[in-house]
């Protein structure tokens, strides 16, 4: 499965807000909540698009786990990961039958060297917003508590 995540260590940042905006525990963690969707939107805008499968797969999932409140963004579906980094030149072989031939092909064949795919990242530049956005959302949270 293809995913990445990142967390909100509470104390830390209800040691910082605390002085300015109070008791933010409830805040902080919907502040998380709404980045992760903020993060799913953008790696869903920037998925490449075939079928639509990819695009439609990518989901936040949000975890309290005490002190440390986790949103993981991420994929079940397994070609994510080539798709996120490409792929090296590599074989194809038949899986099940002796050759492999498709329609237009000359005759059948034992293998295919495949010259491999471009990474099309669409995962990581998303992550890479999250720390910008949760800031964003951690100073409209502590507006909305004053």
């Amino acid at each position: 499965m293809a995913e990445a995540s990142f967390s909100l260590d509470a104390r830390q940042f209800e040691r910082g807000l605390r002085r300015w905006v109070g008791r933010l525990s409830d805040e902080s963690k919907q502040a998380a909540r709404r980045t992760g969707v903020r993060v799913q939107n953008e790696a869903r805008r920037l998925a490449p698009v075939d079928t639509g499968r990819l695009r439609s797969s990518i989901v936040h999932r949000a975890e309290d786990r005490g002190r440390t409140y986790t949103v993981t963004v991420g994929t079940n579906v397994y070609y994510a990961e080539f798709v996120e980094r490409g792929t090296a030149p590599h074989r194809i072989y038949p899986r099940f039958k002796q050759a492999l031939y498709w329609p237009g092909a000359m005759h059948p064949v034992a293998y295919v060297d495949h010259p491999g795919t471009a990474p099309q990242p669409f995962l990581a530049p998303a992550i890479a917003m999250a720390e910008t956005w949760l800031r964003e959302e951690l100073e409209r949270a502590g507006r909305r508590v004053r």
